[in-house]
């Protein structure tokens, strides 16, 4: 028991580095706005397709992904996932024309919707009382991804040769660990975790059921789920793609300046996944509401402090700052505990497709909100774009927040019947 206690946290830390140098990888292009464009002669808009083609091959993929994680080996599939990651960003690299780099950028999307195979997995080693905090701290990786990607933009890119060789890097890094999970990730029966069959001797096969899959739209939590998820991705992808543009450009920042302004508030950003996670297990523990009461708060006082930040003065650097590193904390407090959501009311079999389903749901608009975000950068300024969008986005996702708080109940307690009675005819 404890070394298999021991090894589910082996599983953990491989995890965490594929979605640390993943995140990496993904989110650097960001910082690259500027030298990028250059190399290719870009405007706001050309620089918005570049990134939505990316988003809407992942996508269109998320569904594809989520029925074959339920059907076959997930850490296979994850090796594979991998794999393609450096491929294709080698693929990013290689290319000297905007089209060509269009199209392989575009070819990124691919392995950015293999994440809900990677979570369902963790779910079948770790309970409901302890996934929030298992994903709080997987998700770290992303703004810490962001904040070495930073570091590889702006300070190691210009040493080595520029943009092209920092993808190079990554590209290598991911066919490394696509072998690390093919050979050191074991893959775990669906529904393993679960309490109701924690005492069993032997655990039944739980296999892909389309009329189990079809219950994922009869759930009027998912529901809610799925329509935070379309707003609530809007504003992540804009602060992604457009924010160091908007320092550089409109507030007058340099390459150090943006460095060691937001190296800070991404830390900040880092622990508040883990901070959502562990808040949404606590309140968990005591309500079926806790996980929706902590998203709430998030992004209720995520767009606030935006605000209050991007209508600070230029010359108010500090005041900027302060208010940024508000808004870092409140921010990711919602994205541990929407996933622990979905599987706290979604059964064993079909939970990658479900996690799929929400993702291609959150991606179906957000994947234009680059595009969007530039037409009206381009037609006003950065800062009214990102207030606009970040602003209405989040306000959406508090309502839709504060409908699940009716249903969660009911869904979770229809959760554990059926696991109990799982459970009794084994």
């Amino acid at each position: 028991m404890a070394q298999a206690s021991r090894y589910r946290w082996f599983v953990v830390v491989i995890f965490f580095f594929f979605m640390l140098l993943h995140q990496t990888d993904k989110l650097m292009i960001g910082s690259l706005q500027v030298p990028i464009s250059e190399t290719f002669g870009l405007n706001n808009q050309q620089w918005g397709w570049i990134n939505s083609g990316a988003l809407i091959i992942a996508t269109v993929l998320y569904p594809i992904w989520g029925y074959l994680y339920d059907r076959y080996a997930r850490a296979r599939l994850l090796s594979l996932a991998s794999f393609i990651w450096g491929a294709t960003t080698w693929m990013n690299a290689i290319v000297r024309s905007f089209g060509g780099f269009l199209v392989t950028r575009a070819s990124t999307g691919i392995d950015d919707s293999s994440y809900p195979g990677l979570y369902t997995l963790i779910a079948d080693y770790f309970g409901p009382n302890l996934r929030g905090k298992i994903y709080g701290i997987l998700q770290l990786a992303q703004p810490l991804g962001y904040l070495i990607g930073m570091v590889l933009a702006l300070i190691v890119a210009p040493m080595i040769g520029g943009w092209r060789s920092v993808f190079y890097i990554t590209g290598s890094l991911g066919i490394v660990i696509a072998a690390f999970i093919f050979f050191g990730v074991r893959e775990m029966p669906r529904g393993k975790a679960e309490p109701e069959f924690e005492n069993l001797a032997e655990m039944q096969t739980f296999r892909f059921s389309w009329a189990e899959a079809k219950e994922i739209f009869k759930k009027r939590t998912m529901w809610f789920i799925f329509l935070q998820g379309f707003a609530g991705v809007f504003p992540w992808n804009v602060i992604t793609f457009f924010f160091f543009a908007y320092l550089e450009k409109e507030r007058g920042y340099s390459g150090d300046s943006i460095l060691f302004t937001m190296a800070p508030v991404i830390l900040i950003l880092a622990a508040g996944y883990f901070l959502g996670g562990w808040a949404g297990d606590i309140l968990f523990k005591r309500s079926n509401k806790g996980r929706i009461i902590v998203s709430s708060i998030g992004v209720l006082f995520g767009a606030i402090f935006l605000a209050l930040a991007v209508t600070t003065p230029v010359e108010a650097r500090t005041q900027f700052f302060i208010f940024m590193c508000l808004t870092a904390v409140f921010m990711p407090l919602s994205s541990a505990n929407v996933i622990a959501t979905v599987y706290d009311v979604t059964v064993p079999e079909v939970r990658s497709t479900a996690q799929a389903t929400e993702y291609f749901v959150e991606n179906a608009g957000a994947a234009f909100a680059p595009i969007i975000t530039g037409v009206i950068a381009d037609a006003l300024n950065l800062q009214t774009a990102i207030l606009l969008i970040c602003s209405i986005a989040w306000g959406l996702c508090f309502l839709f927040y504060l409908g699940a708080l009716f249903t969660i109940d009911h869904d979770t307690h229809v959760l554990r019947g059926q696991m109990a009675e799982r459970a009794r005819s084994m």
